[in-house]
């Protein structure tokens, strides 16, 4: 009999499973009977992004966090596939950080090659999983958004590959609902025009703040505040942007801080993070974990320790990301096609310790880049998928954080070398601070003109004779 595999969600993580199944199938691997449902009417998960906050036209939760004139915070080097590489889908070099649909279209352009879109199920949302003892399978309900039709399937090996960053998680603070301006968490957050001219209160210290502060910036907010639980960012803020300490309470219009300080406000975001949330998986089978780098229960970040044949595909915090889902999906074919073979469970268990001591141990950003990168290592080391120099994009991740750290609005302008390619990333056409049009069209066939020269024109040349 034929072995069943599910996968529950079509987003980069779940189009990376069906890449790692067919680059088997083409190898002249039989693979198992494969169904991918997908909520959405097309793949992408986040980078599927939509103009709809709470409900899309079906009625079920929006899925994407994703907004307007939103680019990669990250180098694309950093995230760039080891078997399509950016050169090879857009036929030449390019900036190392691309608005939204331009790494849509990248991490598109691949699974469309590969001709894996027949095994998605779309508009099709999972309602309800359950797990026979006897038989050791999964029975997995779901519903045909378009026909209005429930259907069951059923399944050996099931992967959930929903991602962790569509649930927001929002907190309660003291006389909020006395606040009369705007207030929604970044999850709702689609562009920040009608921030200009405005006193912004970002509430968070972590990516979202960092970069709907900055989008606020440009788009002409009048200032811009971040407030923090455990730390400040501590970034070269332009001088309408301070930190401030978690907000204790709201008085009207009025925020006061722990350190004894007030502000009035025009709008709030909550950049106050997202919730492991698996609606149609019973306890048992569902992570709860907080955003860190080595959930627990997760044997090498993917296999569910109290079922095996369980699977979870980008459930950790991230440094890497495409490239990172890769190594997972290949690991977990392979575990599903028998070429892994997965220890007993006291083995797995200290297996799991062993990376979450080493992640209790973690002093800082550069090292969890450096345990990151580890992680994949492993797995690429168990599996075919094609190696890379991993030490290289950490040292990238690394030069990154140095960017940012003293030049805030300007590390978007600074070119990285491919670790795939070895290409220098092109210059962009226009600074970020002043590219008011994120389209792919004008991205990449924008205007000429030069971009600023000085300080930048000597980092480029710089980077154009050093590798990461």
């Amino acid at each position: 009999m034929t072995l069943r595999v599910g996968i529950i969600g079509a987003g980069p993580s779940g189009m990376a499973q069906l890449r790692a199944f067919e680059s088997a199938r083409q190898d002249g691997t039989e693979i198992p009977e494969v169904v991918c449902f997908e909520k959405q009417s097309d793949w992408g998960g986040q980078w599927n992004s939509s103009w709809r906050t709470g409900l899309d036209a079906s009625g079920e939760p929006v899925h994407s966090s994703m907004y307007r004139h939103l680019w990669s915070n990250g180098p694309k080097e950093c995230l760039e596939f080891a078997d399509y590489t950016f050169d090879e889908h857009f036929g030449r070099p390019i900036s190392s950080f691309p608005p939204r649909e331009v790494l849509f279209d990248y991490i598109k352009g691949r699974v469309e090659k590969s001709d894996v879109r027949k095994y998605v199920r779309f508009n099709t949302a999972a309602r309800w999983v359950s797990f026979d003892e006897q038989t050791r399978e999964f029975t997995v309900v779901v519903e045909d958004l378009a026909a209005d039709k429930t259907e069951t399937y059923v399944f050996d090996k099931l992967v959930v590959s929903v991602g962790h960053f569509s649930v927001p998680n929002v907190p309660e603070f003291e006389g909020i609902n006395t606040f009369p301006g705007e207030v929604l968490h970044a999850h709702d957050f689609r562009g920040a025009e009608r921030f200009a001219g405005k006193d912004i209160l970002l509430i968070g210290s972590s990516y979202s703040a960092e970069d709907i502060g900055v989008q606020s910036h440009k788009m002409g907010a009048r200032s811009v505040t971040f407030s923090y639980r455990s730390g400040p960012m501590g970034f070269d803020w332009p001088e309408s942007a301070v930190e401030r300490p978690l907000v204790t309470h709201f008085d009207g219009r009025t925020a006061h801080f722990r350190d004894g300080t007030t502000r009035e406000f025009d709008a709030v975001v909550l950049c106050t993070g997202y919730q492991h949330k698996y609606p149609f998986l019973p306890g048992e089978l569902s992570l709860k974990s907080p955003n860190v780098l080595y959930p627990a229960n997760l044997y090498k970040g993917v296999q569910w320790q109290d079922n095996t044949n369980l699977f979870y595909l980008g459930a950790q915090d991230q440094y890497y990301t495409f490239n990172m889902f890769d190594s997972q999906a290949w690991f977990v074919r392979d575990v599903i096609l028998g070429r892994i073979e997965v220890p007993a469970a006291e083995e797995r268990m200290a297996d799991m310790q062993r990376w979450l001591d080493r992640q209790d141990a973690l002093a800082c950003h550069e090292a969890e880049a450096d345990y990151q990168s580890d992680y994949i290592r492993e797995l690429i080391g168990l599996t075919d998928y094609p190696e890379f120099d991993l030490d290289a994009v950490s040292s990238l991740f690394k030069q990154w954080m140095k960017d940012k750290e003293e030049n805030i609005l300007g590390y978007r302008d600074i070119p990285h070398r491919s670790v795939m390619t070895g290409t220098m990333a092109a210059r962009h056409h226009t600074r970020w601070l002043s590219a008011m049009d994120d389209s792919l069209e004008r991205y990449l066939h924008g205007p000429s003109e030069d971009v600023d020269t000085g300080t930048l024109e000597a980092i480029v040349q710089d980077r154009q004779l050093t590798t990461p």
